[in-house]
C-alpha cells in the first residue's frame, strides 16, 4: 500500500557555525538585536518535510505518495524525486513564484536558526485526497502551508484513513481551536519534546488530554530517543541508534518518520517502529544534508540487529 507524504518541497541551504549561537547573542540587548554569524560550510540541497521522508521511506521500500508544490526553479527537483522512483504526478508547478527555500544555520552545539519562504506551498489545497486514486496505508500531514496541512487532514479523517498530525514548525501557524480539531481528525501526534511542550501549552491540553483526543502520541527526545503513547495506556520507550558520525542533525526527525510509518505500514508493533526510526535517523545525521544518506536493506537490518539485537524482516 502506499503512503501519503502532504509537506513540503524546498530547496535547503544547510549551513554550519562552528561556535554558539549563546556566545553572540547578549540577552539584555535583545530587542536591538543585530548578529551576523560567520559559517565555514555551506551547501544547498534537496529538502522540505515531503521530500525528506519520501526520500528515506522509497530506500526501505515504500511506496510515498507526495502531494506538494514547487516554483519556476523547480523542475529539477520534480526530475530528482522521479529519478528516485518516487510518484510525483500529484506535485503542482508556479511558474511565477520560486520554490520554497530554507536557509538553516546550526551551531556547536545542534542549535538550529532557520529563515522559510514558502513559495508556492498553499498550491497543494488544490489537491485533493479523495482523487488521489491511491490505496493509503497512512498519511502524513507534514508541516507546509497550514492551509494546506488542515484540508489535506480534514479529507482523511472524512475518508477514514488514518493521519498523522506533524505540525512542527508551523505550530504557531495555528489558533488553539484549529490545533484541537486537528489533533481530533488525527490517528498520531509527532513532534520532538520542544514542539509537544510548545502544543501543550497552545491548547492547554496535558499528554493525558490530547490521548482522549487521538489515538497514539509520538515524542522524539534527540539523543534521548523517543517515546510513544496510546490512548490505551500504554508507553513504550526506544532508544537510539548511535550514528557512525555527527555530521548534521538536519532531517534526523523526517528519516525517524519514514522509518516508523514505514514499519507501521508492514504491521510491525509499537516498539519496532521507533526502532526503525531510530536506525534511519542515525544515517539521515551521518551525512551534510537531508537526502544524502544512503543503505541497502540490508545494510538497514545489519545496523537494527547490530543496535537492537534483534532481527527483522521486510
Amino acid at each position: 500500500m502506499s503512503i501519503l507524504v502532504s509537506g513540503s518541497l524546498v530547496y535547503d541551504h544547510i549551513m554550519n557555525f562552528p561556535d554558539s549561537f549563546k556566545n553572540h547573542i547578549m540577552p539584555e540587548q535583545i530587542h536591538i538585536l543585530n548578529v551576523c554569524f560567520m559559517v565555514d560550510k555551506l551547501e544547498r540541497s534537496w529538502g522540505g518535510t515531503a521530500g525528506n521522508i519520501a526520500f528515506t521511506l522509497k530506500m526501505l521500500g515504500g511506496e510515498p505518495v507526495v502531494v506538494s508544490a514547487v516554483g519556476k526553479d523547480g523542475k529539477d527537483y520534480v526530475d530528482y524525486l522521479r529519478l528516485c522512483g518516487i510518484d510525483a504526478k500529484n506535485i503542482l508547478t508556479d511558474d511565477k513564484q520560486l520554490t520554497a527555500s530554507a536557509y538553516i544555520t546550526t551551531d556547536a552545539d545542534d542549535n538550529q536558526i532557520t529563515a522559510f519562504y514558502n513559495g508556492p506551498l498553499d498550491l497543494a489545497k488544490n489537491i485533493s485526497v479523495r482523487n488521489l486514486g491511491n490505496e493509503l496505508a497512512v498519511a502524513l500531514i507534514s508541516p507546509t502551508h497550514k492551509e494546506v496541512m488542515a484540508q489535506h487532514l480534514k479529507e482523511c479523517a472524512e475518508l477514514g484513513i488514518k493521519a498523522v498530525f506533524d505540525p512542527g514548525q508551523q505550530m504557531t501557524a495555528f489558533s488553539e481551536i484549529e490545533l484541537k480539531k486537528m489533533i481530533n481528525q488525527a490517528y498520531f501526534v509527532i513532534g520532538n519534546d520542544y514542539e509537544i511542550k510548545m502544543l501543550q501549552t497552545k491548547t492547554g491540553w496535558d499528554a493525558e488530554e490530547l490521548l482522549k483526543n487521538t489515538k497514539v502520541l509520538i515524542t522524539t527526545l534527540g539523543e534521548r530517543g523517543s517515546v510513544i503513547a496510546t490512548a490505551d495506556g500504554e508507553q513504550i520507550e526506544v532508544g537510539i541508534c548511535p550514528p557512525l558520525s555527527f555530521d548534521d542533525p538536519t532531517g534526523a526527525g523526517d528519516a525517524y518518520r519514514a522509518g516508523f510509518f514505514f514499519g507501521y505500514e508492514k504491521g510491525f508493533d509499537w516498539k519496532t517502529c521507533g526502532q526503525m526510526g531510530a536506525v534511519a535517523a542515525s544515517y539521515a545525521i551521518e551525512t551534510f544534508g537531508t537526502q544524502e544518506h544512503n543503505f541497502t536493506k540490508e545494510e538497514f537490518r545489519e545496523r537494527y540487529k547490530k543496535t537492537f539485537n534483534e532481527e527483522i524482516k521486510f
